[in-house]
């Protein structure tokens, strides 16, 4: 069995997560803390002094619930990227301290590869199109020889983005998810209208930037606020749904997974629902819990990686801002 404690910092989450591999439960602690601006969105700068704030706080509580020691712990997990580099500095400085001070093999980890690593342990799927959606990322990947290999991505926003950026902008929000709704599926409720929006779609990928001037430019020329929001929401799930159902066709993939934030929307999950019954194929939604950012995924990834006899020099342990989710070599799995 090995125990790794993992550390997630690539945006506004600082989370702990402390896992055990070959057992059940195999989640020992899952910490977290969210840094939320007074007004517009995250200022990297100020969510990284939030982090550095508080981190110790976090570490603590995730040793003490899991009931272990630092000394008991095999290796730290860190995700070095992608994401905002300010608040990677606080995880990674954090993760290469312990690391030293408790002689402990540190492991590299993607914030992307653990988002669909710890989709696939609370899921059960076995070899699906991915499907990841968050605010900073939109992605629809699929594993083969030896990495996951990206089959369509956005070409400007990510589809989360879009979405908090429109709320922003329009007063609806933040915060942007209320009740495990995100502000824009629930005005769309009282939407009447689909509107004419930019759909865009360039052959495996998608835009958002456009649809996302178009929509603002309508809410200003006074169209019913409840109608935009319907009209970019049912455009930008769509294009989604598009791209995603190429690559089931093109890979003959039978499972498709759908991981990140976004993936909590149960408006985009029927339209999923909706896709997989079309084409045979079964769906998988990482719990929402899970799909937003946490500790636990890094940890949970860390684990692989380390009995995979990945490991990183802590001298070697930098940051990757823009690390792509195909550029890492994934050994625990077959091809």
């Amino acid at each position: 069995m090995v125990i790794v404690l993992g550390i997630e910092s690539t945006a506004h989450t600082f989370g702990v997560g402390v896992v055990a591999s070959d057992r059940e439960p195999f989640i020992l602690a899952d910490e977290r803390i969210k840094y939320t601006p007074p007004t517009g969105g995250i200022h990297p700068r100020e969510a990284a002094r939030y982090m550095a704030e508080r981190a110790h706080e976090v570490v603590r509580r995730a040793l003490r619930s899991s009931g272990i020691t630092l000394s008991e712990v095999d290796a730290i997990a860190v995700a070095l990227g992608p994401g905002l580099g300010p608040c990677l500095r606080v995880g990674a400085t954090i993760a290469r301290a312990l690391a030293a001070y408790f002689s402990k093999p540190l492991v590299p980890v993607n914030h992307a590869v653990a988002h669909v690593e710890i989709g696939l342990k609370l899921t059960g799927a076995r070899d699906p199109v991915i499907v990841y959606l968050s605010g900073g990322n939109t992605l629809i990947a699929a594993f083969l020889g030896g990495r996951y290999r990206v089959f369509g991505e956005t070409l400007d926003i990510a589809l989360g983005n879009l979405l908090d950026v429109f709320a922003r902008e329009t007063g609806l929000g933040p915060p942007y998810v209320v009740k495990g709704v995100h502000v824009v599926d629930a005005c769309a409720e009282e939407g009447k209208e689909i509107l004419d929006l930019p759909y865009v779609v360039r052959g495996q990928d998608v835009a958002f930037s456009g649809l996302l001037t178009a929509a603002l430019k309508l809410v200003k020329r006074g169209a019913r606020l409840p109608d935009v929001c319907l009209s970019l929401r049912e455009m930008a799930y769509d294009a989604v749904i598009e791209v995603a159902t190429r690559c089931l066709l093109h890979t003959n993939r039978r499972e498709v997974m759908v991981v990140g934030g976004v993936a909590a929307s149960k408006y985009l999950r029927r339209k999923f629902e909706e896709m997989a019954k079309l084409y045979g194929a079964r769906l998988y939604v990482v719990p929402p819990e899970y799909a937003v950012d946490n500790g636990v995924m890094i940890a949970w990834t860390g684990a692989l990686a380390y009995s995979a006899g990945v490991t990183v020099p802590i001298e070697d342990a930098v940051i990757r801002q823009r690390w792509r989710i195909d550029e890492v070599d994934i050994p625990w799995r077959r091809a």
